[in-house]
């Protein structure tokens, strides 16, 4: 396949994966989980059961998108640099498995929260607390994924700003600097968490601004392969 058709199968992938993973996270995940409050927790995932499963699925779907997307660039990036291509694959691969492992908490605190068994077992408090846990967990599991939702944005801006013309050097720099800031939110979430909810509505607009930049770049112009040197590249493939 050629490179052009090949950028925009990836940009359609990562268009996915902006859909799912934003359904699942942005508006899923906080429908569900309420801090420190057990009780409310519980009774958002019993009255929202068919929301939650909704989310279980797009969160493996969001995964599996995500995995076939980072597949596609590599097979599209790895003339420019081979070793920075297959750490972008590692780093995927990686953040992928913490995703679909989350999925997993949110599913079983449904199970706790809607199966009387536990609650005859535990008790009514006992088993709201199981359930915020579960959620706790998968809150915390998300959290710890974005070091490699940052991470891997990193050699894909570097591959990009590499790329000989495939890409423009803009959108590379801008990849770096939304990875970076993926890293700075999370680290603000674990260290200081005061300053966290202060800071991350505006230290994740770069993010949005870089990954929506790749997405559109990616299917309106696929890649430019008009420049010899970028076909050259592409050639020795």
């Amino acid at each position: 396949m050629s490179p052009k058709p090949l950028a925009r199968i990836a940009g359609v992938l990562y268009l996915l994966v902006g859909v799912f993973g934003g359904f699942a996270e942005g508006y899923v995940d906080p429908r569900m989980y309420v801090a420190g409050n057990a009780a409310a927790t519980s009774g958002n995932v019993v009255a929202n059961s068919d929301l939650v499963r909704l989310g279980v699925v797009s969160h493996l779907l969001d995964a599996v998108f995500f995995v076939f997307l980072a597949m596609t660039l590599y097979i599209l990036l790895r003339p420019i640099h081979t070793s920075m291509a297959r750490a972008m694959l590692v780093l995927v691969v990686l953040a992928t498995a913490i995703i679909s492992l989350n999925a997993v908490f949110l599913f079983e605190g449904l199970r706790v929260a809607t199966d009387s068994y536990y609650a005859t077992a535990f008790g009514a408090t006992g088993s709201n607390a199981l359930v915020l846990l579960l959620l706790d967990t998968q809150h915390y599991g998300t959290l710890s994924a974005q070091v490699f939702f940052g991470l891997w944005l990193v050699p894909l801006g570097y591959l990009a700003y590499k790329s000989a013309g495939l890409f423009p050097k803009w959108l590379g720099v801008l990849l770096v600097v939304g990875g970076v800031c993926y890293l700075i939110d999370l680290l603000a979430a674990f260290l200081v968490p005061d300053l966290s909810k202060t800071i991350h509505t505006s230290i994740v607009i770069p993010c949005a601004i870089a990954e929506i930049s790749m997405v559109i770049y990616l299917l309106v112009f696929g890649v430019k392969t008009s420049q010899p040197k970028g076909e050259r590249i592409l050639a020795a493939a």
